[in-house]
This record gives C-alpha cells, structure tokens and sequence, in this order.
C-alpha cells in the first residue's frame, strides 16, 4: 500500500489544484498497490479517458470534452508550470547541445556532443560558461545527452585508482539513476545505459546494465583534480578514457579521445544577459509541455495531476480564450514563482549561521518545491550521499554580502567539512556564475596545497573586491564589487554531513 506521506503529498498538489478532484478521490488513487502504478507508469505516459481511465487509475478522471472556462484552466496551468520547469529546462538543454555534429567544446567553453557521446573538458571549466549556474571548479567536467529506448549508450568507466570520481545520471526530472563511481565502488568497465522500455541482453563484453525511468538522460561525468600543474598532467591520460558512444559501436575495447585536442564548436551567442542561458521561455512552455506529458511516465501518486493536465490542454486547443489565459499565467508564475527560487534563503533547509543546505538533490520523487527550485539555482546537483550543498547570500548578521566589504570565514580546528572526498568554499556573483578576476580563482578547499593555517590549526578563508593584505592571498576568494553569495560542496560527506550536525562557519565583516 503507498505509504501516509504519498497520500498526504497528493492531497497538497490537489489542494493547490483548486480543489480540482476530491480529496477522497485522491486518498483512493494513492491507496492503490505500488505495484499496480507502477506498471501503469511504463510506456509513453499516455493515459486513456473516460471508463478506462477509471479502470486504469482506480479513480475518476475528467471526461473528454469538459468545457473548462479560463480562470479554472489558470488553476491548472499554475501548477503545471511549477512542476514542469525542470522538465521543460531539461529539453531545451537536450536540444541545444546535441546539435554539436561531434564532441567538443561549444564556443570553446562548455562540452558539447551529439546525442548518445558525452564532451569532456580537460581541465575546470571557463569562467565564461553560462550554461548551467554554480558550476565548481573542483572537478573536469562532462556532459551530454541521451535517448535510451531508441538508442542504448555505453558508458566506458576507467581505473581511476584513488581519485574521487562520479558519473552523475540524469533522467528526464533531473533526478539520478544509476550508481556509478567511488562512492559505490563502480569497477572498471563498460556501463550499458538504457531506457525504460529497452528490452535487449545483456551484450557480452558488459560490465553492468543501468536502467533509466525515462528515455531522456544526460550524463555529467565529474572527476576530482587538485589545482596543481602536476595533477593537470596526471589526470589527463584517465580523462581520455572518459568516453560515451552508442552500443553499435561497442567492440569490447576501450576508446579514447585526447580531450585537451577537442575541436571548438560553433554555436549561437549567449541570450542571457550576464546570466545562465534561459532554458525556459515562458511563452512557449505551453507549447512544450504535452511533449513533457508525453515522454515522462507519472510517478506512483501522480496519474490524478496527469488527469488535470491532460484535461486542461485538451480544452486549450478547442478554446482560444483558456488557450490565452493559461499562455498569461505561464509568465506571471515564472516572476512570481519561479524567480524568487533563485534566493538561497527559499532553497532547502536551515544549516546554522545563516546557511540554507541541500536536501532531496536529484532524488526529488514528490518533492517538487525541492527539484524546481534546484532546477532554476543549481541545477544538476548530486544525490545527497555523493554531495551536500551549502549556500548563503547574508553574513552572519543577517546582512547581504557585498564585495565592498570584507569577510572572514573561520573554519575551526577540526570542523572543516568531514569528507571522504573533498570539500570546497566557492564565491558566485549575483547570478550564481563565477566572478572573473586577475588570479583566475573562484574556489579554495581540498585542491589547494598553499592555503595557510592559523597557529592553532584552525583555516581562515577572507571574501572581499580587494586583497585582504598581510600574507593573505593565498586564502582569499575575490569578489566582485556588489552582491555575491558563498558555496560549500562537501563531496561523498561523512556522518556529520549526512545527519546535518555539521554546521557551516559563521560569516563575519571584518571591514
């Protein structure tokens, strides 16, 4: 039987709804067997009308042909667009970067690749991307983008010895699957990705099949290097090893690609402003969202909100005034909504000392308010056990931080993040993008070997426009002259992290 909190969760999405469907009838739906929904939830999300639906669902659904009048579609469209953004982001994505005709680095920057390979860099990213907001420069980077029913990916895993590593997996949500890289002890090897309704063997020469819920995917290779010429040099020969390609090209050996070689990539002009390419247009949402309906199978619990969509952009096509009206609200909730996600004091939870932390990353399942809100701040996260967030735009006073001023972080003996991969402190301008400075530096932590500690052990890390003096640069993150917030990433956290009784430093103004 589904759990108390599905049933609770539904009521709240109906709740929102309006009152669209009666609570009983959503306590029946999510009372249903998990495993009677969760074979409705394969194929290609299309969910039949009228006595069927009811057959199918357990519930009542609304009829073909309701004439549904504007301000109640609005209802609708409202929700629809909160719980669709990732989504709808995620297509976009999809279709921007798989236009690469082969892997490389799109204008030079961010990696790029047709559908079914993965670019890598070989080295942390440009400062200049704009593609997805909080990148770290922590790891060398991948990324591409996948459709696995029509064309399963070999993902090729060298041995990376004791280099922290992860392949982060993404389904059509934004949520992982699969679990590949250290934390899991992930051998060397060839990973078969597949989509949901892939029905082949297992080719001989596999490692691992892993199955996504949706036939969208994107991979996000992550690979930790220190910030020295030294690991610069030795991870290049594991990174080359990093390749993904479709399984007709699969023949038992392991590829390469010199990726310090990778071809520039044409492609159009960032549309954003100074800030992350907009992926979602809210004039054209709409237009999208059926596809969203159409290739996402609906989680246990989520038929009745396919229901209310489906009926809601049936009645858009026969009436050009609902049609209007839920195109008039898409822009209103993306200000209204939307925008303020971008706050860190509305994302996650409360960490101490003016923090907010990461919480269901890229495990979202219901949480919605969690998987939008990362999709519009920081997207592509990781899953808790393989990284928590931590981030703050206000010092420990409550006040905006701001580069004309001058902050130390003081991380007391003992209390660095406890990792058993790395951690870092990175420092964002005001639109969660890397600040372009004459020391090309935009985080300390782990990779750093020249950071200075305090007689007592303890590590003072300072945030400011100009240079905090006395031998400090070394610890210094330069700011820009306005607004800006801070960033802690604890990769593959140890219990202090996981259980949340690790707390983040105090920010203090020092001037």
């Amino acid at each position: 039987m589904a759990n108390e909190d599905d049933v609770n969760m539904t009521r709240r999405m109906l709740t929102m709804l309006g009152g669209a469907m009666p609570l009983a009838a959503s306590a029946s739906l999510t009372a249903m067997p998990r495993a009677v929904a969760a074979a409705e939830s394969k194929g290609n999300g299309r969910k039949p009308d009228g006595a069927a639906a009811r057959a199918a669902t357990g519930s009542t659904l609304p009829p073909s042909g309701l004439q549904m009048h504007p301000a109640y579609a609005q209802v609708i469209a409202r929700m629809a667009y909160v719980w669709a953004w990732p989504m709808v982001n995620m297509l976009n994505r999809n279709a921007r970067i798989t236009q690469a005709p082969h892997p490389g680095l799109l204008n030079g920057v961010l990696p790029a690749a047709p559908r079914g390979q993965v670019g890598m860099l070989h080295d942390y990213i440009d400062p200049a991307e704009t593609f997805v907001t909080c990148p770290n420069q922590d790891v060398v980077y991948g990324l591409g983008f996948f459709s696995l029913d029509e064309e399963p990916v070999v993902a090729q895993v060298p041995d990376f010895g004791d280099r922290f590593w992860v392949y982060a997996l993404y389904d059509a949500r934004t949520n992982q699957f699969g679990h590949v890289g250290k934390p899991y002890k992930t051998r060397r090897g060839f990973y078969l990705l597949v989509g949901p309704n892939w029905k082949g063997n297992k080719p001989a020469g596999i490692t691992e099949i892993v199955r996504c819920p949706t036939a969208l995917a994107n991979a996000i290779p992550r690979v930790f290097m220190n910030d020295t010429p030294e690991d610069r040099k030795a991870i290049q020969s594991v990174i080359n090893q990093i390749v993904f390609y479709p399984l007709k090209q699969f023949d038992g050996r392991m590829k390469t690609i010199d990726w310090a070689s990778a071809p520039a990539i044409q492609g159009p002009k960032s549309d954003s402003g100074g800030g992350e390419t907009k992926w979602v247009i809210p004039e054209q949402f709409f237009d999208q969202f059926e596809q969203v309906l159409d290739t996402v199978p609906p989680l246990p619990g989520e038929e009745a909100l396919y229901g209310q969509f489906r009926s809601m952009m049936e009645a858009a096509k026969r009436d050009p005034e609902v049609k209007k009206a839920i195109a008039a609200i898409a822009a209103d909730t993306e200000r209204d909504v939307i925008g303020p996600f971008f706050e860190w004091r509305r994302n996650g939870l409360p960490a101490g000392n003016g923090w907010n932390r990461s919480t269901n990353n890229a495990q979202t399942g219901l949480d919605y308010f969690d998987r939008t809100g990362t999709a519009k701040s920081n997207m592509f996260d990781n899953r808790p056990n393989e990284t928590q967030y931590f981030y703050t735009d206000v010092d420990a006073s409550g006040g905006q931080l701001n580069g004309t001023s001058t902050y130390e972080i003081v991380f007391a003996p003992g209390q660095e993040p406890p990792v058993d991969g790395f951690w870092s402190l990175t420092l964002y301008n005001d639109k969660h993008l890397f600040h372009p400075n004459d020391l090309k530096r935009y985080s300390l932590g782990t990779k750093n070997k020249n950071l200075k500690r305090n007689a007592d052990g303890s590590l003072t890390l300072y945030a400011s426009a100009k240079p905090p003096g006395g031998g400090k640069e070394p610890n210094w993150l330069p700011a820009p002259g306005g607004s800006f917030s801070l960033y802690i990433r604890a990769y593959w956290g140890k219990q202090g992290i996981l259980d949340g009784s690790w707390r983040p430093p105090a920010i203090r103004k020092v001037a």
